[in-house]
């Protein structure tokens, strides 16, 4: 038998990955040209390829591949949100997703067959996100450490934008004093205080999170206010008002009619109930591989569909309030704030981590920029509450 020598071998190999290169970068480059960016080009928003891996990456991995591309940094972009912007304004993602069909089945038959977000898994995306460390939050954030959607109709400023969001609330909920309010996913405690000092009402206000608990309490302390380490499935007794901000995005399909009808039982006849939740602008089947791994693990966007079948025939829909718009400049803020703050935070944290949570903001960014993203902020009753609820802005 003929011997093959080591440099034929290599130059065989070689010569047969070439062409599955080439269909690659073919691949993105056509992605590009449909999204209204260049390959290597010179605008802020262009992609300059590091790594030539990065190709075979994407084209294999999707999204997943995309985002830990950047983190590996095999690929650079100055402004990540405009090139967001432009690949989900074509709905990039979904041509994404059509190259790897047999791996996007997967994902799906997961969210599909299994309950991401029962309560046994309820305290992950505490551990893992929320728990990360309370100075990357109190870095990014404004004063009331708000992370949610700030409300820009007359502000100037993020802690203005989200003092007015807290305000904004309490009128919705039309808070009167010595009522008792509970918060589900208080997070820090921001809604909390605000309610209990301005609104004089009583809070109870529950995380999955021990290091949201521990700063809550102390910004909370002197004030009617008890935060509680506890999954929404364990709720007792009945308030006057509920709200849930920025938590709804945890709870996942297979749990929404539950979780309206715990709301329902939790909620007074004569009582309101504001909902304050991401939503996406069709059902999705899945949430972006990249954010389920670096970011919110289990999470799942709702629809409006989703939410007017969970809720249907538990309580009536009073009010919906789209101000998307305004979650592309609270992200914008955030990513100033964090930028500005990291070298407090880089030796802690590393490069990795600063990549990460670059791609993390600033994608999101895009996303609300191009409407697939939407805010909304739902008022519900009972009907057994008398009267007309007059819509608040």
């Amino acid at each position: 038998m003929a011997s093959i020598s080591p440099i034929s071998s290599r130059t065989s190999s070689a010569q047969k990955l070439a062409p599955m290169k080439a269909r690659a970068s073919g691949t993105v480059h056509h992605l590009a040209n449909k999204a209204g960016f260049r390959i290597n080009g010179d605008a802020p928003w262009d992609i300059r390829v590091i790594d030539p891996r990065f190709y075979r990456r994407v084209v294999m991995e999707g999204s997943l591949g995309f985002g830990e591309a950047y983190m590996d940094g095999w690929w650079e972009c100055d402004r990540l949100d405009q090139l967001f912007h432009r690949l989900l304004v074509v709905d990039a993602d979904r041509h994404i997703d059509s190259w790897m069909q047999w791996r996007l089945l997967r994902v799906v038959m997961r969210h599909a067959l299994f309950n991401l977000q029962s309560s046994r898994r309820a305290f992950v995306v505490g551990e893992r996100h929320y728990d990360i460390g309370n100075d990357v939050f109190e870095t990014m954030l404004d004063s009331t450490m708000s992370y949610s959607c700030a409300y820009w109709l007359r502000a100037a400023t993020l802690e203005e934008a989200q003092r007015d969001k807290l305000d904004l609330i309490c009128r919705k909920l039309e808070l009167q004093p010595g009522e008792r309010l509970l918060d589900i996913g208080c997070g820090w405690g921001g809604l909390a205080r605000y309610a209990a000092e301005h609104y004089g009402v009583e809070v109870l206000g529950i995380t999955v999170s021990k290091e949201q608990q521990k700063l809550a309490r102390e910004r909370c302390a002197g004030w009617p206010v008890s935060i509680e380490l506890l999954d929404y499935r364990a709720l007792a007794g009945q308030f006057d008002k509920v709200v849930s901000v920025g938590m709804f995005e945890h709870v996942g399909p297979k749990n929404y009619a539950d979780f309206f009808a715990i709301v329902e039982r939790r909620l007074k006849d004569t009582g309101l109930f504001l909902l304050h939740t991401i939503g996406n602008y069709l059902t999705p089947r899945k949430l972006d591989p990249w954010m389920d791994k670096y970011v919110f693990p289990n999470g799942r966007l709702p629809s409006a569909t989703d939410i007017a079948g969970g809720v249907e025939g538990r309580l009536l829909i009073e009010d919906w309030h789209n101000f998307g718009a305004d979650y592309d400049r609270t992200l914008m803020a955030w990513w100033e704030n964090f930028e500005r703050g990291w070298p407090r935070l880089a030796d802690k944290y590393g490069t990795s981590f600063y990549r990460m949570w670059k791609y993390y903001l600033l994608s999101c960014a895009g996303y609300f920029r191009s409407r697939q993203g939407q805010l909304w902020q739902i008022v519900f009753s009972k009907r057994a509450r008398s009267g007309v609820y007059r819509s608040v802005r």
